[in-house]
């Protein structure tokens, strides 16, 4: 059993059932060359950190955001819980080093992979949330997944498609909303690309391709954004 001791005095949370703990950091490679060990993989704690991790994210808005309509919910929720997140906040706990991983997985950076450390960090949402409860779980966020990056989001927007983004910089500066226009579109049916430009002030401001009109169009907002803010 990895010590995990110095993790558990970091996050302030001495768990009663050790082995909870550790099955976080079970990945499921590590069982392909380990195969009678004595935890599971850690599919399910994921599993459960994922549902409790939406209900805490939902309650927070809720409670602090009244004034902010369902759709926008949706989509901070979305923001704040992508995997991007979840991995640095993984990171700012320096999850990787407990995880238990195949040696080809550990070398090929298994322990720097976003996608494993933002399920291990769910992974440690369900385990606290067995061991401790709700409350202790939604402390448990706030603090390391929340903190200097929910606020950010929302003051600057940043849940928005970068359309919504874009239409609302146009508006604000312009006083008018941008214009999309395909380009090109080439391939065949089943595997069309479509070339998007978008004008802000009747000016080129982005262009950019995609597999549908929608895809481009929001990848030439995103170029556009980027040009102006």
């Amino acid at each position: 059993m990895k010590n995990l001791k110095d993790l558990e005095t970091k996050i302030g949370l001495h768990f009663k059932n050790r082995a909870l703990l550790e099955n976080a950091f079970i990945h499921r490679s590590y069982l392909n060359e380990n195969k009678h060990f004595y935890l599971p993989s850690n599919e399910k704690l994921e599993f459960l950190g994922d549902s409790v991790l939406s209900l805490i994210t939902s309650s927070y808005l809720y409670k602090h955001y009244p004034s902010l309509r369902e759709g926008d919910y949706t989509e901070i929720k979305a923001a704040v819980v992508r995997t991007e997140s979840l991995s640095e906040a993984a990171k700012s706990l320096r999850l990787g080093k407990y995880l238990y991983l195949s040696k080809g997985q550990d070398l090929e950076k298994g322990r720097e992979n976003q996608n494993i450390l933002a399920d291990c960090f769910e992974a440690l949402i369900g385990a606290i949330f067995l061991d401790f409860g709700f409350q202790k779980a939604y402390r448990f966020v706030l603090q390391y997944l929340y903190d200097g990056r929910l606020e950010v989001i929302i003051k600057n927007n940043l849940y928005l498609s970068p359309k919504s983004r874009l239409q609302e910089y146009s508006q604000s500066v312009y006083k008018g909303t941008p214009r999309y226009q395909v380009l090109e579109e080439i391939g065949p049916e089943h595997l069309r690309i479509f070339k998007v430009a978008v004008y802000i002030n009747n000016k080129l401001s982005g262009t950019a391709s995609g597999k549908s009109k929608k895809e481009a169009e929001e990848l030439a907002a995103k170029k556009a954004l980027e040009k102006l803010t």
